[in-house]
């Protein structure tokens, strides 16, 4: 009894939890895969701005784009069709363009009207979730290329409980949602399609299972089977 409990109440090996593990056959090696830029989905929401020289029209079609708090701007949501209605301008097709495509885009609509026209396309949903045992809330997207080490870390990072072997992510794309799975912790990580976040991506950090039999450290192992130990000898006595 004492052998099975000792082998279930085992204390972490810490070095299984490390991250960034080099040589180690036991683990995946991901290849390298060259970041690509987020492509505009459908229910984002868009907040534009519009240089131009004449500051008159400029603020006739885009008045809530002054002052750059983008607390402040007004957004506009991609509809169902893929397209997006900003002033004077209907059913511009964006969806599953990067911000770079979709900011060309509107600017040869806005030519038509105005010949200097630079339009400058944003995200105002620049957030990620995260949930499970690596802490939870949603979180905005700081900078380009946000890393899952950078994102993990803004939600309190690993537990000694999280199963680092099976962290999931929920994205969504033009294709539908996918559910990516991987292994958190060889070196590898390092620029392979797992490592950046994108926007309204959800990380899920599940629990492993054999964490509830362990314990933190040998102290807390004992008091398990000193206490064990004790309601053994309590029972048989009583069965005396």
């Amino acid at each position: 009894m004492f052998v099975a409990l000792l082998s279930f109440s085992s204390c972490y090996n810490y070095k299984n939890l490390r991250l960034l593990q080099e040589n180690n056959h036991s683990l995946p090696e991901y290849p390298k895969n060259e970041y690509s830029d987020y492509r505009i989905n459908i229910n984002d929401e868009i907040i534009y701005r519009l240089i131009t020289s004449d500051e008159t029209i400029s603020k006739l079609i885009s008045p809530e784009n002054g002052g750059g708090n983008m607390q402040n701007q007004i957004s506009y949501r991609v509809f169902p069709d893929g397209t997006i209605d900003l002033p004077f301008l209907n059913n511009i097709a964006i969806a599953g363009l990067t911000l770079s495509e979709a900011s060309l885009e509107v600017e040869k609509r806005f030519k038509e009207l105005i010949p200097d026209a630079v339009i400058k396309l944003s995200l105002s949903n620049k957030t990620f979730t995260v949930f499970g045992d690596a802490g939870s809330g949603i979180f905005p997207i700081y900078k380009e290329k946000l890393t899952i080490f950078q994102a993990l870390s803004m939600s309190g990072d690993f537990n000694e409980s999280s199963d680092r072997k099976h962290v999931r992510i929920i994205r969504e794309s033009d294709k539908g949602i996918n559910i990516i799975e991987f292994d958190v912790r060889p070196k590898s990580i390092i620029d392979s399609k797992y490592y950046y976040i994108y926007p309204n991506d959800i990380i899920y950090i599940r629990r492993n299972f054999s964490s509830f039999y362990k314990v933190n450290n040998y102290s807390a192992l004992l008091g398990v089977v000193t206490f064990s130990m004790s309601l053994l000898v309590t029972v048989l006595n009583y069965n005396k």
